[in-house]
Order: structure tokens, then C-alpha cells, then sequence
């Protein structure tokens, strides 16, 4: 079990979205939470909720494209609230534009936000968590990253969101024996307003505000009559909850769960079904006498 009442937590992209309900939803259980964001007015609105309900809480700035920007941020919500074991690696960016319509810039940002930015928030913070004897990281992927499949127009988003989830799966090997756990928490349709709000937090070196996008889905039984999209608040305990529980993944819509099955897992296992239908017909290759090397004769 991971302990969330006591503890500190960082949150970041928690001036607003599922950032700001985990961050309210954090601190209703008890723990002192550092609500980080690019926009540090929408940090202090995120922290102004939580300490009129009772909670501790604190306002840090943070570009998680900027690795000194993340170790500053790191710094200060240690000094304001002791070492971290809670880590909500949060703050994301969306696009839906066709990949060859985008601008190598377009594709950096995308890549750097989601994954680039998870992955070294993760790294800043790893250290005291291990020193501390324990913490848990749970990073904000998509199921556009479980399933890339599902919803087109989306090809590096789902690219380093399925980066996020395969570096938490691994990372929790790696971090096993110092009781430091991993979840990937895969929002369905959570009503976020990341796509509205790309124009207000795009870094100019990544080209600026980017223009918006309708979303489109893949399938029929996707649209947004059918999806239903939840509001940040109400998916947060789900999340804590999966946290304390020390799950790896965390989602939002059980009966997303046919979505998996049509456009995963399926396509998985019949590619499965080939690989076994040829080794049936042709048999297995003579293994490698040296492994993994690879050396001529």
C-alpha cells in the first residue's frame, strides 16, 4: 500500500485539467501538495481551492520541457514541503494535426511535453524517494498510448504516451527493491480542456501558439455523443485510489475495455496466431550459438 495522508506531492500541469483534481483531491487526503505549472496564476487558483477547503498547499512554476526548470521546481517544493515520495507527472499537449501537415517543431513539442517532460520529472525526483525508503510516480499517459490504434490524427501524442507507459512498466523493475512504485493512468475522455488551452502554453521555440483542431475518432461507436467525458474531479479518487493500491495501470471507463479487445489485443494475438502457423509450416530458426552477440564465422 502507498501511504497518501502525511505525505508531500508534486503535481505537474496542476494548475488546471486532471492536474488540478488530483492536486484538490491530494489534499483533501492529507497530503501537502506542490501544484506546478507553466502558467503559475493557474498553480496559485489551483492552490487558493485547496487552502479554502483546509489543505497545504503550494504554488511553483515549472517548464517541464526545461530540465533546469524541472530541477528548480523540484528544489522548491522540497524546501517548502520536505522530501517528495508522492510524484504525479502530469502535464501534457495534444495536437490533431495530420503528422505530415506538422512542422518539425510541432513534433519536438509534442515529444518533449508529454514524454521528455514525464521522463525527467520522474529522474529529478527518484533520488529522495529512494533515499526515503519508498514513493510511488504516477504519470498521466492517454489510452491513445495503450491503444494508438484508436484515435488517428494523433501520431506522436500516442508515440510518447505509449513511450510513458512502457518507461513505467520498466522503471517499476528497476525501482522494485527500493519500494518505489509505478501507475500509468490513461484518461478516456476526461474533460481537461488541454486541446483548448495548447495556445496559452506552447514555448515559442517550439513555434508558438498552435491553431486548434475538431477531434475525430477511428470507429462509429467513439464519437462524442457516445463517450462520456468526466469531469477532473470525479475521476481524481479513482486515480488515488489505484495509487494506494499500487497499481500499475489506472483507467477511467470500464467499458472502454472493448476498445482494447477490437483494435489491441486482437490485432495482437492474431499476429500471434501467424508467427505460429509459420513456425507449424517452416519450423524454428537454429538459435544463435553466441546469444545475443552477433559474430561472422
Amino acid at each position: 500500500m502507498t501511504e497518501i495522508s502525511g505525505k508531500a506531492a508534486v503535481v505537474t500541469g496542476g494548475g488546471s485539467g486532471i492536474g488540478a483534481g488530483l492536486a484538490r483531491r491530494l489534499a483533501a487526503e492529507g497530503a501537502r501538495v506542490a501544484v506546478a505549472d507553466i502558467l503559475l496564476e493557474n498553480a496559485r487558483r489551483t492552490v487558493a481551492q485547496i487552502e479554502a477547503a483546509g489543505g497545504e498547499a503550494v504554488a511553483v512554476h515549472v517548464d517541464v520541457c526545461e530540465r533546469e526548470s524541472i530541477r528548480a521546481m523540484k528544489d522548491a517544493a522540497t524546501r517548502a514541503l520536505g522530501p517528495v515520495q508522492l510524484v504525479f507527472a502530469n502535464a501534457g499537449a495534444t495536437s490533431f494535426t495530420p503528422l505530415i501537415e506538422m512542422s518539425d517543431e510541432d513534433v519536438e513539442w509534442i515529444l518533449h511535453v508529454n514524454l521528455l517532460g514525464t521522463t525527467f520529472t520522474t529522474k529529478a525526483f527518484l533520488p529522495d524517494m529512494i533515499a526515503a525508503g519508498g514513493g510511488h510516480i504516477c504519470a498521466t499517459a492517454s489510452m491513445a498510448g495503450l491503444l494508438p490504434g484508436w484515435i488517428p490524427v494523433h501520431a506522436p501524442y500516442s508515440a510518447a504516451k505509449a513511450g510513458i507507459i512502457g518507461m513505467m512498466m520498466n522503471l517499476a523493475m528497476e525501482l522494485k527493491p527500493h519500494n518505489v512504485f509505478t501507475t500509468s493512468y490513461c484518461p478516456g475522455a476526461v474533460a481537461s480542456g488541454m486541446k483548448e488551452n495548447n495556445g496559452t502554453y506552447r514555448p515559442s521555440r517550439f513555434g508558438g501558439p498552435e491553431a486548434k483542431a475538431e477531434v475525430t475518432f477511428a470507429t462509429t461507436d467513439t464519437t462524442h455523443s457516445s463517450l462520456r467525458f468526466y469531469h477532473p474531479d470525479d475521476i481524481a479518487p479513482i486515480v488515488l485510489n489505484a495509487v494506494r493500491h499500487n497499481r500499475p495501470f489506472v483507467f477511467d471507463h470500464a467499458d472502454q475495455r472493448r476498445f482494447f479487445r477490437e483494435t489491441y489485443s486482437s490485432v495482437v494475438e492474431a499476429c500471434y496466431d501467424d508467427i505460429e502457423a509459420w513456425e507449424a509450416a517452416h519450423g524454428l530458426p537454429e538459435a544463435n550459438p553466441y546469444g545475443a552477440a552477433l559474430k561472422q564465422d
